[in-house]
């Protein structure tokens, strides 16, 4: 008794100093990934002459809204805001729909054909056309200066279809007999039963899906010429020209240059909506990603 109550201390001590090892470098790495955060969120909150000549700041000595004012001003930013949401949230959905249902149909073993589509998927992954056959295809189905063309060519992940397809696998066939037994077919058993049970992962792949809709950047500057359909992103990008003295096409921004504490207080606005929708589905990312990562 006494010496496992030794090796219980001793083991103890040594977790003791793991830990406060751990935890000391990972503070200080969290930290050095924090402070351009903490810099651009300052930095939006300081007159333009403070972050010209501090180039970095952290606390400003001159607080000021007159960006945000700005921002709030004009109608642009909100056109940009919501073209961004609309394309993020119609993306999502229609992204999630097609990844269910193509993950489902893979994950069944009577499926006919189903190596050889698994064999696509994966090759997808590591192979694509190329920027101007993507580009072409785009513009014969009619979808430049569309918002169908910064859904429609990305609406599958292949990678975010492995995790669906690997966590319908690892549930028990039973389920599937016993609902066919009962006389529900093919689309009442996803439906009323593996969606159901596939919530942790759906919650995961909806927060990729829609972390990469809401930075749609290429795909808008490829096929979107008319400004008004502009996301977020590919406004901030012609801010940062613009404000920068580039070449630019002032006339889709009214921004006069330069404008720094406008280009922070746009990435402020851009990043905090992704910001505030992580909480929610932080608590299923780390279970719906392993679900579906265990069984190839």
């Amino acid at each position: 008794m006494a010496q496992s109550t030794s090796s219980f201390k001793k083991e103890t001590m040594g977790g003791r100093m793991f830990t406060i090892v751990n935890t000391t470098l990972l503070a200080l790495i969290a930290l050095i990934c924090l402070f351009p955060f903490v810099n651009v969120f300052a930095s939006s909150f300081a007159s333009t002459q403070e972050v010209v000549e501090k180039k970095f700041v952290l606390f400003p000595t001159t607080f000021s809204l007159d960006a945000y004012r700005f921002i709030l001003s004009t109608p642009t930013i909100f056109r940009a805001l919501g073209v961004s949401v609309g394309v993020t949230v119609a993306g999502t959905v229609f992204s999630m729909i097609l990844t269910a249902l193509m993950a489902y149909g893979l994950s069944r073993k009577y499926l006919a054909g189903r190596d050889f589509i698994n064999f696509v998927v994966v090759f997808s992954m590591l192979f694509s056309g190329g920027m101007i056959p993507t580009f072409l295809v785009v513009k014969m189905f009619g979808l430049i200066d569309s918002y169908g063309s910064m859904i429609i060519p990305s609406a599958i992940n292949a990678f975010n279809l492995i995790i669906m397809r690997n966590f319908f696998q690892a549930l028990p066939e039973g389920l599937e007999e016993s609902a066919k037994i009962d006389g529900s077919n093919d689309f009442g058993v996803l439906i009323k039963i593996m969606l159901p049970l596939a919530l942790p992962s759906i919650a995961t792949l909806s927060l990729f899906y829609g972390v990469a809709y809401w930075n749609t950047y290429m795909t808008a500057v490829l096929y979107i010429n008319d400004s008004v359909r502009w996301p977020i992103q590919v406004l901030l990008r012609q801010i940062v020209i613009v404000s920068s003295g580039m070449q630019g096409d002032n006339a889709s921004v009214d921004i006069i240059p330069p404008a720094q504490t406008i280009k922070m207080a746009v990435i402020v606005v851009a990043t905090v909506p992704m910001l505030v929708a992580y909480p929610f589905v932080q608590k299923h990312f780390t279970k719906g990603a392993m679900l579906g990562a265990v069984k190839g």
